[in-house]
């Protein structure tokens, strides 16, 4: 029998072709750089936590779950009492820099192989960064670069922290190159186009306070791309909703793999869908989940009651269940209010553990905030109340189908009333606290303290892991 297995063995190993792909000898066909870019994109389904975590630690949502002790990290950021000791921050850390390490893969070898079309490709992988970039920064501040190379074992003792004002020059030429690579129409539904770099690089302008330049790219995009307001706000949360006219860039998602907690990063699932969605429901229309990011009475009483928006947005579930027969749980901290954009709806293939696997893409970028970020940068430049009224006034016309609630303000008036109009039009999307930080409002928070709060804090291993080559942020 042994004479008999060995003769086998060497057969198959004789007739048997070497097979040695490895990192460093990839990339010899335009199929390697395609399916590099899709594990570039991969990382994108990680920033559900991102979005869940911009409204938590605002003054839109507590945190809510089933008790004090649910997701502490989560309980922390809401309290604004977290610490360099936070595996949920650590998550936004190593999930985005994970994205960065994979867009650096395909820019590290971006001049092996040649085949039409790679400028394409590239134009992706580079946005791709600078999208991963723009969520580092806002987080943490200032990060190590390691410009068109992965980061390998070692670099954290020997990089340095970039600081913010050099991060954000990477992403402008990022998003630059973009810009000037793509076209308007993606090469496939929810790859990135000319449109979502414009809006990236308008938004990261507007985030350094550059009004002249961001209000230049935002109304290019706005006068010259193929991007429109949906007309029924209700339909742009639901599945029929999702890659139209008014997506300027959606991460996109599907129910048809299963996930588990032991790697939500892995799920291709929406996960925040099941963490905000109604504990213990048993009803009509909606799916149950776990009850975090429960909004607040006060963002709720924000709307105007002829706002077409408000019930669109959040969901009173005691009314809601008064009138369907609806039943639920109360969980930690209920508000009576649920974030209704981004909760599961029935219907799904509910695969592996439902709460994990929802299919809602999230709306990354909206032409409706194209053009309120063009309006605040307008007027906030000094360029032109007159246009930035016009496009404030194009997202009021849709939210209460009339011309009777159009702003005329001028100047600081105006500006306030973009600002509140942001915080309306975009609620549970996970754009507030931001929007709070960098215009010096981060005091409505609850718990906020300035000169520290504007930022959250290098995850502690990370600093240990540098060996003293990074310093914590102020206040940490």
């Amino acid at each position: 029998m042994a004479l008999s297995f060995n003769s086998c063995s060497d057969e198959f190993l004789d007739n048997t072709k070497e097979y040695n792909i490895d990192s460093e000898n990839y990339f010899n066909s335009e199929d390697d750089y395609y399916k590099a870019l899709v594990g570039a994109y991969d990382l994108l389904q990680s920033t559900y936590v991102n979005v869940m975590l911009g409204e938590i630690a605002s003054d839109n949502s507590l945190c809510g779950g089933e008790s004090a002790t649910d997701v502490i990290g989560f309980q922390q950021i809401d309290d604004m009492n977290h610490t360099p000791v936070n595996s949920n921050l650590r998550d936004v850390w190593n999930w985005m820099f994970a994205g960065v390490n994979r867009a650096n893969y395909i820019l590290e070898f971006k001049d092996k192989t040649d085949f039409d079309g790679k400028n394409v490709i590239i134009a992706e992988a580079r946005f791709l960064r600078a999208y991963y970039h723009f969520e580092l920064v806002k987080w943490f501040g200032g990060i190590p670069l390691k410009g068109d190379a992965r980061f390998q074992l070692g670099d954290e003792k020997s990089i340095p922290r970039s600081s913010v004002a050099e991060v954000y020059a990477s992403i402008e030429a990022d998003l630059q190159y973009a810009v000037d690579n793509l076209s308007y129409i993606s090469p496939q539904v929810g790859r990135a186009n000319k449109g979502s770099a414009q809006a990236l690089l308008g938004k990261a302008y507007l985030y350094q306070n550059k009004f002249t330049e961001a209000a230049t790219v935002l109304e290019n995009l706005i006068n010259n791309g193929p991007f429109d307001l949906v007309q029924n706000y209700n339909t742009i949360f639901e599945h029929v909703g999702e890659n139209g006219i008014e997506s300027v860039f959606e991460v996109q998602y599907t129910d048809v793999e299963g996930a588990g907690f032991g790697c939500l990063q892995c799920s291709e699932g929406n996960v925040a869908v099941g963490f905000n969605g109604i504990r213990n429901y048993n009803g009509p229309e909606f799916d149950s989940g776990f009850s975090f990011n429960v909004p607040v009475q006060e963002a709720y009483d924000a709307f105007d009651a002829d706002d077409l928006r408000r019930d669109v947005a959040i969901l009173d579930i005691n009314a809601w269940a008064t009138s369907t027969g609806a039943t639920f749980t109360e969980g930690f901290e209920h508000t009576g209010f649920y974030n209704r954009k981004y909760i599961a709806r029935k219907g799904d293939l509910n695969t592996g553990d439902p709460n994990l696997t929802n299919p809602n893409n999230y709306r990354s970028i909206r032409f409706a905030d194209v053009l309120l970020m063009a309006a605040e940068a307008l007027n906030r430049g000094g360029i032109s109340d007159g246009r930035a009224q016009q496009y404030l006034n194009r997202v009021r016309r849709r939210a209460f189908g009339d011309t009777n609630h159009d702003i005329n303000d001028t100047g600081t008036t105006l500006t306030q009333a973009i600002y509140n109009e942001r915080r309306l039009e975009l609620v549970g999307e996970g754009h507030r606290f931001f929007d709070l930080v960098r215009t010096g409002n981060g005091t409505t928070i609850p718990g906020f303290t300035p000169n520290k709060n504007e930022l959250f804090p290098i995850p502690i291993e990370e600093i240990q892991f540098s060996n003293g080559n990074w310093s914590q942020n102020p206040g940490y």
